[in-house]
């Protein structure tokens, strides 16, 4: 790519559909066209957002579990997206994925990346004793002063057991004294 072609892209403004989409406290950062003129798959300040003739709906960025995009040699791809949801205080469990295939990507794949990782202050991977595992993750929440401290289970029926639930209790405790050391 030329180094035309990339301040042309650097200083664009986003297509009128994605700025009629986003909301006023949104600002649209990176946005890519989606396959058989879908819509648009957004990144904004305050998450992920899909624009559709149907309207749009967002996946804040504390909510993404994990983004995974695969480029075209066209400059298109597919981003997968695992979005999270709070099945009770403190556990969060993984929804299906999602994927969006985009016709163009622009800088979307290098945006999404470093938001979603901004939002992670930590994650701790611990395995349950005979099988599986679970992962702590604490997260920048917006609006939020301090860290939000989440467990996610690789099977959801672990949420169940007793013992991967002690497990999840005690590692979580043991990272929250960590953090606040008397």
């Amino acid at each position: 790519m030329s180094l035309l072609d990339n301040l042309r892209r650097r200083f664009a403004r986003p297509p009128e559909q994605v700025v009629a989409a986003v909301p006023p406290d949104e600002d649209p950062l990176a946005w890519g066209a989606l396959a058989r003129d879908a819509g648009w798959l957004v990144a904004t300040t305050r998450g992920l957002r899909r624009v559709s003739g149907s309207g749009s709906d967002l996946l804040p960025w504390h909510e993404v579990g994990h983004a995974r995009w695969a480029a075209t040699a066209d400059g298109g791809g597919t981003f997968t997206v695992t979005p999270l949801t709070e099945v009770e205080p403190g556990v969060q469990a993984r929804l299906p994925e999602v994927r969006h295939a985009l016709a163009g990507a622009g800088d979307l794949p290098a945006v999404v990346r470093r938001r979603v990782d901004q939002t992670i202050v930590t994650s701790r991977r611990v395995p349950l004793p005979g099988r599986g595992g679970l992962v702590l993750v604490a997260r920048r929440v917006p609006g939020q002063p301090v860290r939000e401290w989440t467990v996610v289970f690789d099977d959801d029926a672990d949420r169940e057991d007793p013992a991967a639930r002690e497990t999840a209790r005690q590692k979580l405790s043991e990272a929250l004294a960590a953090e606040s050391p008397d």
